[in-house]
């Protein structure tokens, strides 16, 4: 049974070419919407929005707006956190000799050939 479920994640690893370039832009597009940039063009939306909107903002605009603004600090919390996860867990796989130093690119892999690879890993070390 182990075995069928390992078949199935590991097709599952396998994307199309047009799915892999949807996982690669949405994944870019999360990394974008990180950085200060995107900040910036919210503000110039939401003033555009304010400035030239037919009526003076309601509820459902300022909601909107609210929303849009506090996925933006989100994701950015999140990413500043990842980051230096990932920079922390670099530096114990370099300083411990016994580490797979290939699983210190993992993070720029696609989701889920990291839970192929994370199941492989725990394979290892739950193995007697």
């Amino acid at each position: 049974m182990r075995r069928t479920s390992r078949h199935v994640q590991d097709q599952k690893a396998k994307p199309s070419p047009q799915t892999g370039r949807l996982h690669r832009l949405l994944t870019g597009l999360g990394v974008l919407s990180a950085r200060p940039i995107a900040f910036v063009i919210f503000l110039a939306y939401a003033g555009a929005w304010l400035a030239f909107g037919e009526k003076f903002p309601d509820w459902h605009s300022i909601a909107t707006l609210a929303t849009w603004a506090m996925t933006l600090f989100i994701q950015r919390a999140e990413h500043r956190d990842t980051q230096a996860i990932h920079a922390k867990l670099d530096e114990l796989l370099k300083a411990n000799d016994n580490a797979d130093d290939s699983l210190m690119d993992l993070d720029d892999e696609e989701a889920e050939e990291v839970e192929v690879t994370r199941d492989q890993v725990k394979g290892k070390t739950s193995a007697p």
